[in-house]
């Protein structure tokens, strides 16, 4: 184990056991202080106690019967009564310091005692805390059914579960809907592509019932881009069903094999930088994020543009960069890139270019791989886009 792993678990067990240890202190801070409190009261009440009953008392009294002064003699009463002052003072620190060490490791034994009483008593909260962390969409039935009095933490138990019983019935609900969208809306729009089809290989339609086919066929093929876009958009923010070793330098190459650049009407250069990086994740959701970057890069790019694709692998995940050489962006509409049918300047009505949903599907498979997607605006135009992946979820 390196020195970085440890420091960096030693991080991870501070912050879990922070709060107990607060309470620790605190209780043994309150301990000692009504320690010092109790054992100052005691040495005042003691000392209160032994000047009455030994230096303010008759001396004479106190002298032992073979200390009799003799007749005429003259008692040393100053002399005894610093003695006696000096034993009462004596015996004082004595009390004093035998107190203060009982209070120490009385005071020692306090602390550990009440790291164990906040331990126990935080466990339950653990347990919540450690549920609601490996819970996801697919596993939204599970619950934490906390056993014991209704106590204040018995109450958070049970209110959280019931907001996973209403959250499973959200998803499941969202489940059905987009999968019944995605049925009721591709059906019409492939039955109206092939009726477009057909009427286009009719040897008796007219060149005006033609174009019109031809227009509409364009039509139809748009909608069906939103709307595959726009179920894409909603699977891909869920939470992922399939999560297995992936290697990101296939994906990429994959995604290079279906982009042809050379029958474009703007010829595009792509220069390549791939390393080998491995990730955890959906093998197709990935390959659509590369894809949709290395298509926006190219639908909004000048002629005879460049695109600059560089993969490389880091500590933990992958980094995958596209920049171009686009027209100019400025730069308080980056961030707005990422939001649905957004598109530069601000245009949201011309749709030649696309549907808009490139980039939003882009930040949606990131952030279900538990990654990280961002942009810049150069100052000579262009968009820079960074993806960070990392190997398994957070």
């Amino acid at each position: 184990m390196t020195v970085q792993e440890r420091m960096r678990r030693g991080r991870l067990w501070w912050s879990s056991r922070r709060l107990r240890l607060r309470l620790t202190i605190l209780f043994g801070g309150l301990f000692f202080a009504a320690g010092s409190i109790l054992l100052w009261f005691t040495y005042l009440f003691t000392a209160q106690a032994m000047n009455q009953q030994f230096v303010g008392s008759s001396l004479v009294k106190a002298l032992p019967p073979d200390a009799a002064p003799r007749p005429g003699a003259a008692v040393p009463d100053v002399l005894f009564q610093g003695e006696v002052e000096q034993r009462a003072d004596s015996v004082l620190g004595d009390m004093v310091r035998s107190s203060t060490l009982v209070l120490v490791l009385v005071g020692a034994v306090a602390l550990v005692l009440g790291y164990v009483l906040a331990d126990r008593a935080l466990r339950p909260l653990d347990r919540v805390t450690d549920t609601a962390q490996r819970l996801s969409e697919s596993t939204l039935h599970e619950r934490i059914g906390l056993r014991g009095p209704p106590d204040e933490v018995r109450r958070l138990a049970d209110t959280f579960d019931a907001m996973l019983d209403r959250l499973h019935r959200v998803f499941d609900a969202q489940r059905r809907f987009i999968a019944n969208a995605s049925h009721e809306l591709r059906t019409p729009l492939a039955v109206n592509r092939t009726v477009l089809e057909v009427s286009l290989e009719e040897p008796a339609a007219s060149p005006d019932l033609k174009a019109l086919a031809r227009a509409l066929l364009g039509t139809n093929a748009r909608y069906e881009r939103l709307i595959e876009g726009l179920l894409l958009l909603a699977q891909s923010e869920q939470e992922l069903t399939v999560r297995k070793p992936v290697d990101l330098e296939q994906v990429v190459r994959t995604v290079l094999e279906q982009i042809d650049l050379q029958s474009r009407k703007r010829p595009i250069t792509l220069h390549q930088d791939l390393r080998p990086a491995l990730v955890e994740g959906d093998p197709l959701f990935l390959e659509r994020c590369v894809f949709n970057l290395l298509e926006n890069a190219i639908k909004h790019n000048v002629r005879d543009g460049e695109v600059w694709l560089t993969l490389g692998g880091e500590r933990g995940g992958a980094v995958i960069t596209v920049r171009n050489t686009g027209p100019l962006v400025p730069p308080y509409e980056v961030d707005d890139l990422f939001e649905p049918f957004s598109r530069s300047q601000g245009d949201r009505v011309r749709s030649f270019k696309g549907a808009g949903l490139g980039l939003s599907i882009v930040r949606a498979i990131v952030h279900a791989h538990g990654g990280q997607v961002s942009a810049v605006a150069p100052a000579q135009g262009g968009l820079q886009v960074t993806v960070r992946l990392p190997y398994g979820p957070r």
